[in-house]
């Protein structure tokens, strides 16, 4: 069983994350791209859009996440995004989080396969498939245990997901088990990461784990807030910026929760609160299904949540459109001269925002 499993997972075969900062020019290339036609050059307006809200001077960045990207190769694309202060704050599904990122940071690695592949033998390997490639289901319970046991050692009481996100980002800091994740770069820059279905991943077999041995010896637990996080992330785009801008890859659950957040500010009387100004989304979903993952910007304007005037549609797959889009922004370099947000911050024990604690975190670094 061993050899056949070293077959599958096979150090040659890691899956190596692309670096766009090694890969000078392709600013040059999306600019090139602009003057073509069809998704080339959305993509390019895209990286306008982009550029702009980086350059505006009162104006919060939002990543949304899903989809299998961490994984992928991904991970650090997205840490330079966050790196070079072009991220405020994330929303995620967990899987890119915990059972991705995080394991990672473990010390453990993805591996490059087969989607042809005989998939009751992966089951009988103890192998988990993600289309074209493996992760080690031994070591993803080592994963889940771990998030159990950060779990045992906080005090029992609600938490937000962004909380815990953040004792993760601590954990890895201390092991000193990874330095370049996007947990733990999110963790050293004070860029909030919330994860609105956050049991939805290992961190859920985490959970299980440590609620159902607590309840066993009658203890207090710790649980999960859902709804703070959305009264968290509302917080950050009523007093995070003037304006806001959100950049989503793919869709789902954090399109749909950064969005409501308009909503949500005018629920606790910012009747004012502005539409978010600069909305960009890269998507292989159709729209004619009507499924919230392919729903266009424009149709969120009719709710609210969306200006039209500054907003693009990418349709493409992540792992092509990502690194290019990404690649030309960080080439770009309108980055330079913006400054670290760190909302991480802003938030009181209560879940509160203030963002006077950003300003003085600002200034102390």
């Amino acid at each position: 069983m061993s050899n056949q499993r070293e077959t599958f997972l096979n150090p040659s075969r890691r899956v190596r994350p692309i670096d766009v900062e090694a890969l000078p020019g392709l600013d040059a290339l999306v600019d090139q791209m602009g003057g073509t036609s069809f998704q080339a050059r959305n993509l390019a307006r895209a990286r306008d859009l982009l550029e702009e809200a980086l350059r505006e001077e009162d104006c919060s960045i939002f990543l949304c996440l899903a989809g299998s990207l961490v994984s992928a190769g991904l991970g650090k694309v997205l840490t330079t995004l966050v790196e070079h202060n072009m991220v405020d704050a994330i929303v995620s599904t967990g899987a890119n989080i915990v059972d991705q990122d995080f394991f990672e940071g473990l010390g453990f690695s993805h591996y490059q396969g087969d989607p042809m592949v005989d998939d009751n033998l992966l089951r009988e390997l103890h192998i988990d498939r993600i289309y074209d490639h493996f992760i080690d289901e031994d070591e993803l319970k080592v994963c889940d245990a771990t998030i159990a046991r950060i779990l045992d050692g906080l005090d029992p009481r609600p938490y937000s997901s962004r909380e815990l996100i953040w004792e993760m980002g601590r954990y890895l800091a201390e092991k000193g088990a990874r330095h370049d994740g996007l947990v733990e770069t999110c963790y050293h820059k004070d860029v909030p990461i919330f994860c609105p279905a956050f049991a939805d991943c290992s961190a859920g077999f985490g959970f299980v784990a440590h609620q159902h041995a607590r309840r066993k010896k009658g203890e207090p637990m710790v649980t999960l807030d859902g709804a703070r996080d959305f009264l968290e992330l509302t917080y950050l785009k009523m007093d995070g910026g003037k304006e806001s801008a959100i950049f989503m890859i793919g869709g789902g659950v954090p399109k749909n929760f950064i969005q409501d957040t308009v909503v949500a500010g005018e629920i606790l009387g910012r009747e004012e609160l502005p539409m978010h100004k600069y909305a960009v989304q890269l998507t292989v979903a159709d729209e004619r299904d009507g499924a919230l993952s392919g729903s266009t910007l424009r149709e969120a304007s009719s709710w609210g949540k969306v200006s039209t005037s500054k907003e693009q549609m990418v349709y493409g797959e992540a792992s092509v459109t990502l690194p290019l889009l990404a690649g030309a922004l960080y080439h770009g370099r309108a980055w330079e001269g913006r400054r670290a947000r760190r909302f991480q911050r802003g938030f009181g024990p209560d879940g509160g925002f203030e963002r006077s604690r950003c300003a003085e975190a600002m200034e102390a670094h």
